[in-house]
């Protein structure tokens, strides 16, 4: 992983994006994640994400803005 790449633990089987985004510090509350999700590039496993119920996964790889993040549990 390059310098702007992240680990990121989950507790239990999931997390959706939103909350990761909030995790992350990307978002303050649940009402910005639609309108972050419409101004970002956000990648999962190298596909197009809008939706932010989406759920990630342990070993599931987030990019946004050029900052790679990793799911692990």
């Amino acid at each position: 992983m390059d310098s702007k790449s992240h680990t990121i633990p989950i507790k239990g089987d999931y997390i959706t994006l939103g909350q990761f985004l909030k995790k992350v510090d990307l978002i303050q509350t649940g009402g910005q994640e639609r309108a972050f999700l419409a101004m970002h590039a956000i990648l999962v496993n190298d596909e197009k994400e809008i939706r932010r119920g989406r759920k990630l996964r342990p070993g599931d790889k987030v990019s946004i803005d050029g900052s790679l993040y990793e799911i692990c549990s």
